[in-house]
């Protein structure tokens, strides 16, 4: 997964504040659209002064959050970010954000202090179905949580690094986001296994040994001519047990997953404008082009020359992602 765009602002808020994060609408994006165009597809919140409440849709309780305390969105997750749980929210982030100054943006009347450096991850288009399928849609990092530390050195470095304004400094600060938002699932996997047997798809799956097994070998071998009974052995299990098991963690068959795996490595691939069309298709466990681009239309939205134009298209029009 690749980091295109990763936009930054840190909020300086004053109690009595309220912030809220609502849905993002999508009726204007095609399902074709949705599989081949870069987007935001997270959010990303550290606590770094003072103290507030977080009310995540889904989640019944309100969370206190401190000093060091990080989280990371989905995208589509409510939020509401408040100084008390008395305090209704006035604004939402997108506000906030458009008012920013030096990317620093102010809200509140006045009172008690809170600081939080906020952040809108945009990735490529290959990246955009693996990771709608591991990001839950809120994970909580706590101050004195394992590897905590190492995701405050890395704000500090990308927030360095965006000011600087020098040569490659965009290319660098979306490399080091990319190390931010892959040590924020790190965290997030450290936690262990029972604060992530509410995940969904593969981020819960990995923590099962039998799939996670299957799925290795799965993706280490991505043109091995896979059947349902060949993923099952190497998972240990029987056909009809490791079928029902693989349907009830990742949402869907396994036969589908692997076509769905082979194409975002063939996207990957087609990227690097290296490889002709029938390696691509061989290196992904095709031995015919129209079978190839058949499946690639089926799964991505677009066949492969469709793909690579667009791509072309979408890099003249590459922005900043937009900070929540």
């Amino acid at each position: 997964m690749h980091v295109t765009a990763f936009g930054q602002h840190r909020l300086e808020a004053t109690a009595p504040w309220g912030l809220i994060q609502e849905q993002q609408t999508e009726e204007k994006i095609t399902p074709s659209d949705k599989e081949i165009s870069p987007t935001d597809l997270a959010h990303f919140a550290m606590l770094s002064r003072g103290n507030c409440w977080l009310s995540v849709e889904g989640i019944p309780e309100p969370i206190p959050l401190t000093g060091g305390d990080c989280f990371l969105l989905a995208r589509g997750t409510s939020i509401i970010l408040r100084d008390s749980l008395r305090t209704r929210p006035r604004w939402s982030f997108r506000e906030i954000a458009a008012r920013a100054n030096s990317n620093v943006a102010h809200c509140g009347g006045g009172g008690a202090p809170t600081t939080i450096v906020c952040g809108s991850f945009s990735f490529d288009r290959a990246s955009l179905k693996p990771i709608s399928q591991l990001l839950p849609g809120f994970i909580l990092i706590k101050a004195d949580q394992a590897r905590t530390l190492a995701l405050h050195n890395t704000m500090q470095a990308l927030g360095s690094e965006m000011a600087e304004q020098v040569p490659g400094s965009e290319i660098v600060a979306n490399r080091i986001a990319e190390v931010l938002f892959i040590q924020v699932l790190r965290a997030h996997i450290a936690s262990g296994p029972e604060r992530n047997k509410h995940s969904q798809g593969w981020l819960r799956a990995i923590f099962d040994p039998q799939m996670g097994t299957a799925l290795s070998a799965i993706h280490d071998r991505v043109n091995t001519p896979w059947t349902v009974e060949s993923m099952a052995a190497a998972a240990g299990m029987s056909r009809s047990a490791f079928a029902a098991r693989f349907k009830e963690l990742l949402g869907q068959t396994p036969l589908e997953y692997v076509t769905e795996w082979r194409m975002q490595k063939a996207m990957q691939l087609l990227q690097r404008r290296d490889k002709k069309l029938t390696d691509v298709a061989r290196s992904v466990g095709y031995e015919s082009d129209a079978a190839f681009s058949k499946a690639f239309k089926r799964v991505v939205g677009a066949n492969p020359g469709e793909y690579l134009k667009r791509g072309f298209e979408d890099q003249g029009h590459a922005g900043t992602a937009e900070g929540f």
